[in-house]
């Protein structure tokens, strides 16, 4: 009876690895067309409008990667997926009562977002480690940065840079200025609360 629980618990791990694999590496190269946040928020908000449009990294402006790399992660092409120090202080922050905060990289709200369902329980953020562990080992930085910036939420029902820049600019994310990325760069906290504020003048 014992042996015959082990098996099955064992196919069921090995079948789960090959699938996670596959999925994976089809995402290497395939567009990302639907995520399970996507369809969790469509239920949440008895919503079928789903903003979302997918571009190469190609057409995404330097100026909208450079500032989610500012806002999110700042070690994102220096780490493996684990910003083990960010983590440390978002642990030692929240023990003191502070403002509740993570320590997530890029690479783990890849892998949250395309893979993945939100939540705190030990066993997503597990399969949370695991995803990003697959991505940072079968995706280049550049590949994760583009699946990133077309998958990550940005406003009630909007997801990816290209749908938040035609949504609150009405321009393509290829021509975003510094001003408005990082107007939506500083939303990613909170984006279905926060607003880009495409009515403020630019700065020079």
């Amino acid at each position: 009876m014992i042996k015959k629980v082990f098996r099955g618990i064992l196919r069921i791990v090995i079948w789960f690895i090959v699938i996670s694999l596959i999925w994976v590496l089809a995402y290497k190269w395939l567009p990302v067309p639907y995520t399970p946040l996507m369809a969790i928020r469509s239920i949440e908000d008895n919503s079928s409008t789903t903003k979302h449009e997918w571009i190469p990294l190609e057409e995404i402006s330097v100026n909208i990667q450079l500032a989610v790399i500012c806002s999110e992660d700042q070690q994102f092409l220096n780490h493996n997926g684990f910003d083990y120090k960010a983590i440390k202080k978002a642990y030692e922050d929240n023990q003191k009562g502070k403002h509740l905060k993570g320590g997530s990289t890029i690479s783990q709200q890849t892998a949250k977002n395309v893979f993945l369902w939100p939540g705190r329980s030990w066993f997503r953020k597990g399969l949370e480690a695991y995803f990003t562990f697959l991505i940072e080992s079968l995706w280049s930085k550049e590949r994760i940065l583009e699946v990133y910036l077309n998958s990550i939420e940005m406003g009630n029902g909007i997801y990816g840079v290209e749908a938040a820049s035609q949504y609150w600019f009405h321009k393509k994310a290829a021509n975003l200025n510094r001003y408005e990325a990082a107007s939506l760069a500083v939303n990613l906290p909170n984006p279905r609360n926060y607003r880009a504020t495409p009515e403020r003048p630019i700065l020079r």
